[in-house]
């Protein structure tokens, strides 16, 4: 499997930006999606996490309310909806997918099977 993630760029604090991560290759069965974000000298931080079927949801407390995780089976995409962005939002954004679909909700870097490559997100002031 692999994951193709895409959608980062430069956008001004308040703005949005919608990230996109699409899985390829051979499939093994279904499979929960997580977002994660990394900072120069800083650990992996989980961002949000979806399970299969798209009915639970999780969300890290900072990006409550302003950002939207979804997917789209039918086309192996997971969606990352980001608005009211605001500079400390600003990081390196991977997806990743966890194949047992329930150790996704745990927000463990750790815990995932695949990922992706990072998209860089940049948040002026």
């Amino acid at each position: 499997v692999q994951l193709q993630a895409s959608g980062g760029g430069l956008v001004q604090a308040g703005g949005s930006l919608r990230l996109s991560c699409v899985a390829s290759g051979p499939f093994v069965g279904s499979y929960a999606a997580g977002w994660f974000r990394q900072t120069p000298g800083k650990e992996r931080q989980f961002v949000a996490g979806i399970n299969w079927r798209g009915s639970s949801t999780r969300y890290a407390d900072s990006v409550k309310g302003r950002f939207t995780i979804s997917r789209d089976n039918a086309n192996h995409t997971v969606l990352l909806n980001m608005s009211s962005l605001k500079p400390e939002d600003t990081a390196v954004y991977s997806c990743a997918a966890d194949f047992s679909d329930y150790r996704w909700s745990a927000g463990l870097a750790s815990l995932y099977d695949f990922w992706g490559q990072g998209t860089l997100v940049t948040v002026s002031s």
